[in-house]
């Protein structure tokens, strides 16, 4: 036992800040900053978890990759000369050096720059120098880890067992499938690197306690700033006139601690936007054409979570990614992607610096403020608060990280 009285290893360490936890109240300052807990953090809660690494307009054509590269893991998404898509691992099977150094292109090959063994696309072994006669490189090929695409999502998981995807799915093609995501294309791609523990970041996001406050951009278009009970009147016109679209998303939770036994977490939730607005945009007018089967704005937008670490937000013109992925224990960083029409052109169809400005600055004002979190979180003086009732998915989220942590 320790000075503190927090028992000692990492294993005791964690057990007792467990047990100590405060239900209803954020997390205490250890969940942030140790490197044990972080540790856990991804074994126990990420890496056996779906996460999504990005759209497969990323990777059209065989040969196409890019890196996805969370923690200590790093691994390349690659189509394959059979047009397959495929999650390698990137790294070597002679000494475990990084096979692949850029962080997308096209490649014919994969060539470990340490001692040039060579891999196919597919992963196989296709060379290796100077190895003697009897060496069987069948049995040396870059490992695999499970990969799934989902209405134009790419999902992976690094666990050996990886959780069910039913629900996922039935909830992304009854989401996303009237907005045409399987078919859309990544119009722009963003990263904001962020000082602070990776769970800050996504606490952040699943509640909107803070966007009066810190977006006022955000809030002057969106209903979801202010309770739910008050905004019963614009719920109802929404689904009045996403009907008149013949529109039907339906809000489902099978989110946190309600998730089904063995099943992917999943949450769709239907948002309206306040009187003449149509979608996310500086004066709430239209980016980009309509997506998907929709023939007119419902006034409405579609928020979609999988598992920890994924969230997602579809207008009818265009739709949001926005991937969180842990690095250390105080860094993470913030992939945020913009999607439009498949065929749309960007100087023709849509402006780009127009359709991006809302959730750039927005993304922006959320790096400034989780940051400023941790800042607060590593003082001697912090001490977890009550979570408001506004926060209700950010309690959710520590009582389902908490329990899957033990």
């Amino acid at each position: 036992m320790s000075a503190d009285g927090i028992m000692n290893g990492p294993e005791g360490k964690i057990r007792e800040l467990i047990a100590r936890y405060r239900p209803g109240f954020s997390l205490p300052q250890a969940f942030y900053d140790d490197p044990d807990v972080f540790r856990r953090d991804m074994e126990r809660f990420v890496m056996r978890h779906w996460v999504c690494v990005g759209h497969v307009s990323r990777v059209p054509n065989p040969g196409d990759y890019f890196l996805y590269e969370a923690a200590r893991e790093s691994v390349i998404i690659v189509r394959g000369a059979d047009r397959e898509l495929r999650a390698l691992t990137n790294v070597c099977r002679h000494r475990g050096s990084h096979v692949c150094r850029e962080k997308a292109g096209n490649a014919k090959v994969f060539l470990c720059p340490y001692h040039a063994w060579a891999y196919n696309l597919d992963g196989t072994l296709r060379s290796a120098r100077h190895m003697p006669e009897d060496f069987d490189g069948s049995a040396y090929g870059l490992k695999r880890i499970h990969l799934r695409v989902v209405e134009g999502l790419i999902l992976v998981s690094f666990a050996k067992d990886p959780l069910g995807l039913a629900e996922v799915e039935r909830t992304l093609t009854q989401g996303y499938g009237p907005y045409g995501w399987a078919d859309a294309k990544v119009a722009h791609r963003a990263v904001y690197k962020i000082d602070a523990n990776w769970k800050l970041a996504v606490e952040n996001y699943v509640e909107c306690y803070h966007c009066a406050p810190a977006h006022p951009e955000y809030s002057k278009l969106h209903a979801n700033e202010q309770p739910r009970p008050k905004i019963a009147a614009l719920v109802a016109e929404m689904n009045t006139r996403a009907a008149a679209c013949d529109i039907a998303i339906e809000n489902r939770d099978k989110w946190a601690l309600d998730a089904a036994p063995g099943e992917e977490a999943v949450y769709c939730v239907r948002y309206p936007m306040y009187d003449k607005t149509v979608t996310g945009t500086d004066d709430g007018k239209p980016a980009a054409p309509l997506m998907g089967s929709f023939k007119d704005y419902d006034g409405g937008s579609t928020f979609i979570h999988i598992g920890p670490a994924s969230f997602f937000l579809a207008y009818p013109d265009h739709g949001l990614m926005y991937l969180f992925i842990p690095k250390t224990p105080q860094y993470c960083e913030m992939e945020v992607c913009w999607l439009v029409r498949g065929d749309a052109v960007a100087g023709k169809d849509y402006d780009l610096a127009r359709l991006v400005w809302l959730w750039d600055i927005t993304s922006a004002a959320d790096k400034r403020i989780i940051e400023d979190n941790q800042k607060g979180i590593n003082s001697r003086f912090y001490e977890p608060g009550p979570f408001a009732p506004m926060e209700i998915n950010a309690r959710r989220l520590a009582d389902w990280y908490l329990k899957e942590l033990a």
